[in-house]
């Protein structure tokens, strides 16, 4: 069974995340956000927290204009996990809590390069598999029950 998809995106400032996401509708979510830690540009060689802190409840429409913003970003580790619009958010930190939460994707970014994202959504688990092929990003697998070996949802 599918519970996601992996991937690595280039360990450099841009707008990787707006593009690993680009087929959901960010907007159509609330979002938690685990407030690790991840930075855009400010000025010219200035740059401040993408994120003050976590976040419980980010609504999805401010998340889209800061991950596809004309400003690059640079990711260390992120969490972040969609919710429906009006839904209770917690912070899930296992994959039988996702499956039996509300939240309807997971997204965790390590080392600035790892992605790992779960999604309760089979179709659009396949939607973005062939988005981050077709973004050219490296190392695209499906995430299975048989390959999966993260003991938490979280990046720490």
């Amino acid at each position: 069974m599918k519970r996601g998809i992996q991937l690595e995106i280039p360990n450099e400032w841009g707008r990787h995340l707006g593009e690993v996401l680009e087929p959901i509708n960010i907007s159509n979510f609330d979002w938690y956000i685990g407030g690790e830690e991840a930075y855009q540009k400010t000025g010219e060689g200035e740059f401040e927290p993408l994120f003050q802190g976590e976040i419980y409840g980010m609504k999805g429409q401010e998340l889209s204009e800061i991950l596809k913003s004309s400003s690059e970003y640079y990711i260390i580790f992120a969490n972040f996990k969609a919710y429906p619009q009006g839904e209770s958010i917690q912070n899930v930190l296992t994959y039988e809590e996702f499956l039996n939460s509300q939240c309807q994707l997971v997204l965790l970014v390590f080392d600035s390069s790892y992605v790992a994202l779960y999604c309760k959504d089979n179709n659009m688990i396949d939607d973005l598999y062939l988005n981050a092929t077709r973004i050219g990003f490296k190392n695209v697998e499906y995430i299975t029950n048989e390959n999966d070996f993260r003991t938490k949802l979280s990046v720490w």
